[in-house]
């Protein structure tokens, strides 16, 4: 589809000004992979994704939009349709319910909440995690030992977590088992719907942290039968920091305990101590929703970030995360074959489909800083490792510079 006189970046930048249906059509119509258009010049080199991604440019606009409207303050923005969209093309994304969703600061909150609504520690019981989860989940979990919950650590062979470990670990008792879906460590990534099956299977629930798989891989909670999943916007999701989302399967509703109390819990509220109040023989009297953010809600979230998810979740879904998958598995093996024969130690398993590529090396920091920085290449540098994220921007020649920058093992 072509308009005369439009540069392909005009025509990306006037669909953000038409419905969300209508753009996520044009989106499927109008883009191409690698898609450099819907992003400022600067990812070029970028590699680095899977720390935090590019806001696109059709988000920052509608974030534009959001705080013109702040900064007049004439008119109304629509705040409510705004978050009815977010959660329904998140919902779509990862195939739940809106209900199911409650928005949540972070994905360390989102876990956090599941943790309390178990009742741990106090409930007590077992739960079962691996060395692959989020590193900043090491701290709740050894905590939560501390406490005198039974927590077990699996650790990986070649890069993996096993079923068969899985399988051995989830033993009568256990309550929880946590994990990543796709590790932020490696990019490896567990088949979520046997790990489920075997925990039900023994009366416990499965909780995964979905920040590297959302917008990345086709999820689907239905068919892998997972019971509670969290997840940040501001890596894959394309949005930022400060706002996410927690899945929780609705039937499991009654079985979690509400440990928070807030107003953006409530369906109903009816104060009877203001003048001119009806009067009553309570407070106030309130109704809680009856969907996940009855249980979760917390207060006030971030009105920007919902401007720039209402963008980028259309752009997400309007791209299709099979074609992202697609584009990414040539560059994954262009990438690989060009760490190994560097002689770069690859921790990211074979076959791969996530978009991590973890080498250890001792000394990555201090040994790569300065000739990455010369070829202004940017991936994740640690101090022992380094991981390279390529995302919908990305080409071959992308992946061939920081080869070429990359100096041998």
């Amino acid at each position: 589809m072509e308009i005369k006189g439009m540069t392909r970046r005009g025509v990306l930048a006037a669909a953000s000004a038409v419905p969300v249906a209508a753009r996520a059509v044009a989106a499927i119509k109008l883009t191409t992979l690698p898609d450099r258009a819907a992003f400022a010049p600067t990812v070029a080199g970028y590699l680095d994704s899977g720390t935090m991604h590019p806001i696109p440019l059709g988000a920052r606009a509608a974030v534009q939009r959001y705080l013109d409207q702040r900064t007049s303050m004439e008119g109304h923005y629509p705040t409510d349709e705004v978050e009815t969209r977010v959660k329904a093309n998140f919902a779509r994304l990862i195939n739940a319910a809106p209900e199911e969703l409650a928005f949540v600061q972070s994905t360390t909150a989102g876990e956090q909440l599941v943790i309390e609504a178990l009742d741990f520690p106090r409930g007590g019981g077992r739960i079962v995690t691996d060395t692959l989860h989020f590193f900043g989940s090491f701290y709740l979990y050894e905590e939560l030992a501390k406490q005198g919950v039974d927590v077990a650590w699996l650790r990986p062979e070649g890069g993996r977590i096993s079923v068969e470990a899985y399988e051995r670990a989830i033993t009568p008792g256990t309550r929880l088992v946590a994990l990543s879906l796709v590790s932020t460590y490696n990019g490896f990534e567990h088949d979520l719907k046997r790990i489920c099956e075997i925990a039900h299977a023994r009366g416990a629930l499965v909780y995964a942290d979905i920040i590297h798989a959302a917008g990345t891989i086709p999820i689907d909670v239905r068919a892998s039968g997972v019971d509670f999943a969290s997840t940040a916007s501001y890596k894959w999701l394309m949005g930022d920091f400060g706002l996410g989302f927690l899945y929780a399967r609705a039937d499991l509703r009654e079985r979690l305990k509400r440990t928070h109390f807030g107003y953006y819990q409530l369906s109903g509220f009816a104060p009877h101590v203001y003048p001119f109040d009806p009067p009553g023989d309570t407070i106030a009297d309130t109704t809680p929703r009856g969907d996940m953010e009855g249980l979760f809600a917390g207060g006030t979230r971030s009105h920007a970030v919902l401007a720039q998810l209402d963008w980028s979740l259309d752009y997400i879904l309007g791209l299709g995360v099979e074609r992202m998958v697609a584009h990414r598995l040539p560059l994954l093996a262009r990438l690989r074959e060009g760490l190994a024969a560097k002689g770069y130690a690859i921790v990211t398993p074979e076959g791969s489909r996530t978009p991590l590529v973890t080498c250890a090396l001792e000394g990555a920091y201090a040994k790569l800083s300065d000739p990455l920085n010369a070829a202004q290449a940017r991936i994740t540098l640690s101090r022992n490792r380094f991981r390279v994220c390529p995302s919908v921007f990305t080409d071959e020649h992308d992946i061939d510079r920081l080869l070429a920058a990359l100096p041998r093992a």
